[in-house]
């Protein structure tokens, strides 16, 4: 009997940038990854679909034997007003 080849997982979280569009769909970028992008008609299909795309991103990066990076530090984002003349 053939003994099963038992693989090993690791969870790893990265940033995601979901940007709001005109018609209610939302742009997915990864600052870790630039390149790896995509889209959804809601917001709930774009989460969907940046985990799709990264997963697959990822398992291309394990194929080609290049590194994956963890993140390491979280980034700060925050609203900056200022005052222009009109």
């Amino acid at each position: 009997m053939a003994k099963k080849q038992i693989l090993k997982k690791k969870i790893l979280s990265y940033f995601a940038v979901f940007e709001p569009e005109r018609d209610g769909s939302y742009s997915v970028s990864f600052p870790n990854f630039p390149g790896c992008v995509t889209f959804g008609h809601n917001f709930e299909e774009a989460r969907k679909m940046a985990e799709e795309v990264l997963s697959l991103w990822l398992e291309e990066l394990t194929a080609r034997s290049e590194e994956i990076p963890e993140t390491k530090s979280r980034p700060i984002i925050d609203e900056v007003r200022v005052a222009v003349a009109v």
